[in-house]
């Protein structure tokens, strides 16, 4: 018998050099531009709701990373735990109770995760349509079965459940995919800090970064924005956006701050705060100072904070 099992189990793993059945159904999901129609009804309906601070709240800006793969543990434990539950006699009371809670915890969780979906990419919005389709079969089902539960029919309850928590296997593997193959809701600066060499590089001579004008220059092949201010100041930033590896040299310098063109996160150019989403980390920052007319920058290592920071300037003459 497992003689027979194992060269079955060896051809389920292999690939024969084409993509695996499940990774190049995913593929053809993000290229599935049918969906686009629905989906730009849907973006613009969230996008306007008036959430005022509550969307940086549900973005996970206070967080540092998004909050919704937090707040999903909540009904995907309590539904997991139902189904243990399930399969041990005398537990039809802590089932039916934590069939509730993920229910109830649903809905905060939900909400996250639509604000987020709103400001992706088009191939990740697809592949999160999907994924936000399928927690809704998931929601139907436990709904379902919670009141098969309360009017006694456990048989019906217990298979509705089951099939709610396959509903979820699905979902997680669609979100698996949003956050490990598509990158969505990853700091896309991180990896600044591991490319780019310590000590001072030059960026140019200071005539060549107008007042008040984003500039993009690159030091170590890494894209840094530079921006002088009235006053001398010059301030360098990691140029591709933490949220989504936006241009922020293509962005509007106002206040003190450089807005991303490509989905409005803020951040302070005095040292990379996200003063607001949906960035939920800030940008790498470097310090700069003038040397012989020439501008020269490295990499902070402190991170920044909430509070107002000075930029270290340093001069020579």
């Amino acid at each position: 018998m497992s003689s027979s099992i194992a060269p079955a189990f060896r051809r389920a793993l292999s690939s024969d050099g084409k993509p695996d059945r499940v990774a190049a159904v995913l593929d053809r999901l993000e290229g599935f531009s049918g969906l686009d129609p629905v989906i730009d009804r849907i973006r613009q309906k969230v996008r306007g709701l008036p959430l005022g601070p509550v969307r940086d709240v549900l973005h996970g800006r206070w967080l540092g990373h998004p909050v919704h793969p937090v707040l999903v543990q909540v009904p995907i434990g309590a539904w997991m735990s139902t189904a243990v539950l399930d399969l041990m006699p005398g537990e039809r009371r802590a089932s039916r109770t934590l069939v509730a809670v993920g229910l109830a915890a649903a809905a905060p969780a939900a909400w996250a995760g639509w604000i987020d979906w709103a400001e992706l990419h088009k191939r990740q919005q697809r592949v999160g349509l999907v994924h936000a389709t399928t927690n809704v079969v998931a929601i139907v089902l436990y709904a379902g079965s919670l009141s098969a539960r309360l009017k006694s029919r456990e048989a019906l309850g217990r298979t509705l459940g089951f099939a709610g928590l396959a509903a979820v296997g699905i979902s997680g593997t669609l979100g698996g995919h949003m956050a490990y193959r598509q990158a969505a809701g990853a700091n896309h600066a991180e990896e600044v800090p591991h490319l780019v060499a310590p000590g001072w590089h030059p960026l140019g001579e200071v005539a060549d970064f107008p007042v008040g004008e984003p500039v993009r220059r690159a030091i170590d092949d890494v894209a840094v924005l530079v921006v002088r201010e009235v006053g001398g100041t010059v301030h360098a930033l990691a140029d591709h956006c933490s949220h989504l590896a936006g241009p922020l040299s293509q962005g509007k310098v106002a206040d003190g701050c450089v807005q991303c063109p490509w989905h409005g996160s803020v951040f302070r150019l005095s040292d990379g705060w996200n003063v607001r989403g949906p960035a939920t980390a800030p940008q790498p920052a470097f310090d700069t100072r003038i040397v012989d007319g020439r501008v020269e920058a490295r990499l902070r290592e402190k991170p920044p904070s909430s509070h107002v920071d000075g930029l270290v300037q340093e001069r020579s003459a």
